[in-house]
């Protein structure tokens, strides 16, 4: 088969990111072997990419918003057959017996393991998944419309629920890709109101289609003050905008696994009155199966842009220059 592999974690312009010839990989007892037929871009696999995320297995293949049908079952596996539709996340394995498993916190299992970083992902003709992380997608839903679903949609939707937003509340988003144009349609279903803060003007149009009540630059202020704001840019920058931003007792979750350096705060104007800044690590299969339900309820759609398998280089370039809003779709060209 043909897939993309991390030669040289670096800036995606400068080709270390490149199209190799694999074997099919063979599915472990509890795993399936997926043929992959879309994947959806997320800004981790640039992190992955690029290095801003340290090596976990040299060469790796990225993608982990994967949408495919079983091609083979390992020995192991009930409950699936060959031909069915599947979706492979973020989250691809832990260990079920530690503290934080057990209490249902399986994203903080230190023995965790993640798709297209830890093992190769959707950047492929094939992949494997274990069975039991697997999802059952919804039936009426295009392949390319499901994939963002698969992580930039459920980390959307955990940080939703981090960020602890009231009944009617005024939400604020800082950044507006794949992931907070999905969190906001939510969001806006359940009856808040949204105001998105971004430097894209396309993004900005975007989230005033989508019924935002506002959209301004992310170093403006909204028209009002926040009950809650979730940072999905990766720019440390902007965590004290944020906190300023916010009601009294708001607060804000950081929804990336990559920030850069957040500057010092200051007390009185940032934090005080009882703000909150809350972190978002990873989801768990609940928080996956929650929101793939609350996407087919409310009619949850990603804006997608699609991009050949084959051309995969050319849609993180992409996505790093900002040269699309929504999400990035691989569409597998090649079997």
């Amino acid at each position: 088969m043909r897939a993309w592999s991390v030669a040289a974690p670096g800036p995606v312009e400068e080709g270390g990111l490149r199209f190799v010839a694999r074997p099919v990989p063979e599915p472990g007892d509890d795993e399936l072997l997926v043929h992959v037929r879309t994947c959806g871009v997320c800004r981790t696999d640039l992190h992955v990419a690029e290095g801003d995320l340290p090596v976990h297995r040299p060469g790796v293949t990225p993608g982990h918003e994967v949408v495919g049908v079983v091609a083979g079952l390992g020995a192991a596996v009930r409950g699936f057959e060959v031909g069915e539709r599947v979706g492979a996340a973020w989250l691809r394995r832990t260990d079920e017996t530690c503290a934080y498993c057990v209490r249902g916190s399986e994203n903080l299992c230190p023995a965790s393991r993640y798709t297209g970083w830890d093992a190769d992902g959707g950047y492929a003709e094939y992949t494997v998944v274990p069975a039991a992380f697997a999802y059952r997608l919804p039936g009426g839903v295009d392949d390319v419309s499901l994939a963002p679903l698969l992580c930039a949609g459920i980390i959307g939707h955990r940080a939703l629920r981090r960020a602890s937003l009231p009944p009617g509340g005024r939400l604020g988003l800082y950044g507006f890709g794949g992931s907070a144009h999905l969190c906001a349609q939510v969001a806006l279903a359940e009856g808040a109101t949204v105001h998105v803060l971004t430097r894209g003007a396309s993004a900005r149009k975007l989230a005033l289609e989508l019924g935002a009540a506002s959209a301004r630059d992310s170093n403006e202020m909204p028209p009002e003050p926040l009950d809650s704001a979730i940072l999905f840019a990766p720019v440390g920058d902007l965590v004290p905008l944020a906190l300023r931003a916010l009601d009294r007792g708001g607060v804000l979750a950081i929804a990336g696994i990559h920030l850069s350096d957040v500057p010092a705060l200051h007390y009185e104007s940032e934090l005080f009155y009882e703000k909150e800044v809350r972190s978002v690590t990873s989801n768990t299969r609940e928080d996956g199966r929650e929101f793939l339900a609350l996407a087919a309820r409310h009619g949850v759609r990603a804006t997608t842009h699609t991009y050949p398998l084959s051309e995969a280089d050319r849609a993180l370039r992409d996505l790093k220059a900002g040269r699309f809003d929504g999400a990035a779709v691989l569409v597998n060209d090649l079997s």
